[in-house]
């Protein structure tokens, strides 16, 4: 279990705030790390900070836009500061819109550019900006572990969340294309996998896979029906497995994809 344990090392999570950060954050915190989550909104990421605090981690809160470099880099000087070190850094930031989403008022053709490209900006942009900035200081200390947040979508496309698709297809090519890059150019202490959720149910896509009444929509219990677990995720199903990802436990994985989504990829149907 030592493997495990990540006492002594500093997590870096973008997006720290949302629901699958916020559980990262929590679990690593309880493995050892010291945390620093990254958020647009500066009051939600001192709060779980000081959440954190109180139950005995170490754990700071700073606002960043993970599409603004400059911000990146002012928050990198201070985790610098303040740490000294960066080891380990999650991708989490990420999301789809409803003005993204092919839906029956809403066609393929009236999607805005503005919106499409948001989504693809937020996902895969707010993927590569982190990982060029903060890769920077592992590439220096010839160690880290990187951790991206992909998709089922990145597999076989979902209907409807286009640029979503789009994006987390490009996330997971990115994942392979960095992990070989960091190993071929600073060595073998420098790690970069991903995790893909399969459904879970959060605020940004509620909208899609529960009616207002609480029941399964259309859409929704297809996906139950495609899951040979017959129920959807919760954020506390993803944590060990980044946890083991970012842990001495995977030190001879780079480059891979890992589904957690209930049997839903390995599934046909029949």
């Amino acid at each position: 279990m030592d493997y495990f344990n990540l006492s002594g090392q500093v997590a870096v999570i973008t997006g720290g705030a949302g629901v699958l950060g916020s559980a990262i954050a929590r679990r690593f915190s309880s493995a050892g790390s010291k945390i620093v989550i990254l958020g647009h909104n500066e009051q939600n990421a001192e709060n779980l900070a000081g959440e954190i605090a109180e139950a005995g981690g170490e754990a700071i809160g700073l606002p960043v836009d993970v599409l603004d470099l400059s911000l990146l880099r002012s928050a990198r000087d201070r985790i610098m500061k303040r740490f000294g070190r960066v080891d380990i850094l999650v991708n989490a930031a990420g999301g789809n819109k409803p003005g993204a989403t092919v839906s029956p008022d809403l066609s393929f053709f009236d999607i805005s550019p503005e919106t499409l490209q948001d989504v693809i900006s937020l996902n895969l942009m707010g993927t590569i900006y982190p990982t060029q900035v903060f890769g920077e200081i592992m590439a220096d200390q010839k160690t880290g572990c990187v951790l991206n947040i992909s998709s089922m979508t990145a597999f076989t496309p979902l209907t409807n969340v286009v640029a979503y698709s789009a994006a987390k297809a490009a996330v997971s090519n990115f994942t392979q294309w960095m992990s070989v890059h960091f190993a071929q150019r600073y060595g073998s202490g420098i790690r970069v996998n991903a995790i893909a959720p399969g459904f879970f149910l959060t605020s940004q896509n509620r909208y899609l896979l529960k009616d207002a009444d609480g029941s399964f929509s259309e859409r929704g219990q297809k996906i139950i029906e495609r899951t040979p677990m017959a129920r959807f995720g919760n954020p506390d199903d993803l944590v060990d497995a980044a946890l083991f990802l970012c842990s001495e436990a995977a030190r001879f994985i780079t480059g891979v994809v890992l589904p957690v989504d209930g049997g839903f990829s390995a599934y046909a149907g029949v």
